[in-house]
């Protein structure tokens, strides 16, 4: 048996959950284990023909009032009484910010190791593991003991897959008893960012901005150019640091990890934390009049040149095309 946590964008399941369901299909398939998902608070929303569909034979929905907003360590908890419960070999969270935290929760918990960020794990007992490390500039080979075995999938190394003979889950509901101390860290209020349209994380081109945009005005041209490609605006942390763009822009290792058909990065040095939030991107475009630029080394295509004059010609291009 393996359980896998589930992670809601809204009323859908969130893409990474889709790649972490995927991932523990495949596991699942090696001896024909099963595949349980495990919904607390906010995701018990996911319907059973949704999770049925990427190979979820069995739904367990944790019903306590206390946590149906996120809590790390209560929903820990009552992950923790239902792995006690059920003794799987595995236990799986996507390698998201909140399935990273609980899954953190739960190893100190059951004092057992975590593999976190991880790509591949084989059937060995104990099992060998690949992850990444120093935000994805480093892999790392290790062993993973302990049963059951927790890790968390990073993000984006597996594509979605659906299962080829879905079936209809069984349900069933557990009442965990949560202690008062696990309840000190809790989301208490919410502050919904009003958005429209295209954003970051469902845009097919994304045009990201650095230290060398050099002002907030100078991102009017990389909106048009987003504007022209059906594409959103990002940035780098300098910018979101210097009060040129919205935290909300900023796509990296603290911002938002995106994984465009195309990303174009104007102006963007390459550093390590920039490139964990693109690294799913198919392709990458960079611009950039610094031809030691880290970001290069990086890139599908290059262009060596001053931001400021490349990109204007590239809108004037496109709108040519599109006249």
């Amino acid at each position: 048996m393996l359980i896998a946590l589930i992670e809601m964008d809204g009323n859908d399941l969130s893409e990474a959950c889709q790649q972490m369901l995927t991932f523990a299909r495949g596991l699942a398939g090696r001896d024909g284990s099963e595949v349980v998902a495990l919904l607390i608070g906010e995701n018990k929303v996911a319907t059973s023909a949704t999770l049925g569909r990427f190979g979820v034979t069995r739904i367990v929905r944790v019903e306590n009032d206390a946590i149906d907003e996120y809590a790390p360590a209560a929903w820990a908890r009552a992950m923790s009484e239902v792995v006690s419960q059920r003794q799987p070999q595995m236990v799986l969270a996507a390698g998201t910010d909140r399935g990273n935290e609980v899954m953190a929760h739960l190893a100190a918990m059951t004092d057992l190791p975590l593999s976190a960020n991880t790509l591949s794990v084989d059937a060995g007992d104990p099992s060998r593991v690949t992850r990444m490390r120093w935000g994805s500039s480093l892999l790392e080979e290790a062993v993973l003991a302990g049963s059951p075995r927790l890790l968390t999938l990073a993000l984006h190394v597996v594509a979605v897959e659906e299962a080829s003979d879905p079936g209809a889950p069984a349900e069933e509901t557990v009442a965990p008893t949560i202690p008062e101390a696990d309840l000190r860290v809790r989301l208490t209020r919410r502050e919904a960012e009003v958005t429209e349209g295209i954003t970051l994380k469902t845009a097919p081109v994304v045009v990201g901005g650095g230290r060398g945009v050099g002002s907030p005005e100078g991102y009017a041209v990389l909106e048009k150019l987003a504007e022209l490609v059906g594409g959103a605006v990002g940035c780098s942390r300098v910018a979101t640091n210097n009060g040129w763009r919205p935290h909300s822009d900023q796509v990296g290792l603290t911002g938002t990890r995106i994984s465009p058909d195309l990303y174009i990065a104007c102006g963007i040095s390459g550093a390590i934390q920039h490139l964990v939030g693109c690294k799913g991107a198919k392709r990458i475009l960079v611009i950039n009049k610094d031809p030691e630029a880290a970001f290069f080394a990086k890139a599908d295509y290059g262009v060596l040149g001053d931001l400021h004059e490349v990109v204007p010609a590239i809108v004037e291009e496109l709108k040519k095309q599109t006249s």
